[in-house]
């Protein structure tokens, strides 16, 4: 399938397909059409690369992540050994993002309160919010 079809399938724009391939995400061939300048033909394995991106940008993986692990899908298939290995690290990464998110809702809660009321009290410092790094 061409690009176009690919957007309106994938639910990607043609800009962000064009970026991914330039990434390595998608390995669309070359077609026969457009002369000098061959139309890039996607695949249903492109499409499934398209799924793994959106599931690990949902994941929180980064783009540079998600391009070293869809190449190693490519080139010999990821076993569950592998995908329980990079599932605990993200899950360990998420964690540590959830306690710095949830320091900062503690501070903004704290600080409507006391702006709530009347800016009196203690006034609520950041740095008394802050997560610690464990590890």
């Amino acid at each position: 399938m061409l690009i176009s079809e690919f957007s309106k399938v994938s639910g990607l724009s043609r800009d962000t397909i064009r970026f991914y391939v330039q990434l390595g995400l998608f390995k669309p061939a070359r077609g026969v059409r457009g002369g000098r300048n061959a139309y890039q033909e996607f695949t249903q394995d492109d499409l499934k690369a398209a799924k793994t991106v959106r599931a690990g940008q949902s994941l929180g993986l980064s783009l540079k992540d998600i391009a070293q692990l869809e190449s190693e899908r490519r080139e010999r298939g990821i076993g569950n050994e592998r995908r329980l290995e990079i599932l605990h690290k993200q899950l360990k990464l998420l964690e540590q993002r959830k306690a710095k998110l949830d320091q900062a809702t503690a501070f903004v809660a704290a600080k409507i309160g006391w702006l709530s009321a009347g800016g009196t009290g203690s006034r609520p410092a950041f740095g008394s919010f802050e997560c610690r790094d464990d590890g």
